[in-house]
């Protein structure tokens, strides 16, 4: 298993925001997040990818604990030389896009593997130019990242993500930022990565999208998983009314 996270809880002062929150991801998995907004969907991924910490609860890589509960009802993480290691699994791709506006597109993708994974210049501009041809974009390599559209900016993000070559990438509502003609751009990647066999979580509010190209569909709301499955069944014959009532409106 790629990742599992057992019993997770977060807080943000007095407010739970995930409560004993329990899933994992296998390899080639593609599992969707689904849910409305303010269900804790994206501070899950957050804590998934040590940009939050959590605190209860315990998250494993590669079969290894990153961070658990200890005897004392406390949260401890793996030393910071072990955490590098385990946040090198994982990628996130932000809704914002999050390039770095005064670098080049290239060089967005090549800085962390220079000077993160100490890899080469060759090989980190080898590695980028086919991951730039794989998006459609080879020709944006010396452009900046206001010169693109949305939709650009978005496939760079998740070239950059696997320019630094994870075992399992997190999406957090790729496309909220696009328009529908952008936003079908950015899909026709995520389901590529997904023919590919591509690790991914993908919190989405692309119904038909997390459908066709999940696994498995996790629904959360008020911070739990209320109901998770095969996606046929998640979505043609789900058990809970609350899925039930959150997925009547895209019906209409």
């Amino acid at each position: 298993m790629i990742v599992e996270m057992k019993n997770i809880c977060k807080r943000f002062g007095s407010h739970e925001v995930l409560t004993d929150i329990s899933f994992g991801v296998d390899s080639g998995e593609v599992v969707s997040i689904i849910g409305p907004s303010g269900s804790g969907k994206s501070t899950l991924l957050r804590c998934a990818t040590f940009l939050e910490t959590i605190d209860g609860g315990e998250i494993w890589y590669m079969n290894e604990r990153a961070a658990g509960t200890d005897t004392s009802g406390r949260v401890e993480y793996v030393p910071q030389k072990d955490l590098h290691r385990f946040r090198s699994y994982c990628g996130l791709v932000f809704q914002q896009f999050n390039l770095f506006p005064h670098y080049s597109i290239l060089r967005n993708l090549t800085d962390a593997p220079i000077h993160v994974q100490h890899r080469s210049r060759e090989e980190a501009e080898d590695t980028a130019m086919d991951l730039l041809r794989k998006m459609g974009i080879a020709d944006k390599a010396k452009a900046y990242p206001y010169q693109l559209s949305g939709g650009q900016q978005q496939r760079v993000a998740i070239a950059r993500a696997l320019a630094m070559r994870p075992e399992i990438l997190f999406f957090d509502e790729p496309t909220s930022a696009l328009d529908p003609e952008l936003t079908g751009e950015v899909l026709k990647v995520i389901r590529q990565l997904a023919e590919e066999h591509m690790t991914m979580v993908v919190v989405t509010h692309e119904m038909p999208f997390a459908k066709a190209v999940s696994n498995r569909v996790i629904f959360m709301d008020g911070g739990v998983i209320v109901e998770q499955g095969d996606p046929y069944e998640v979505f043609e014959n789900p058990r809970e009314e609350r899925t039930k009532q959150f997925l009547r409106v895209f019906e209409r």
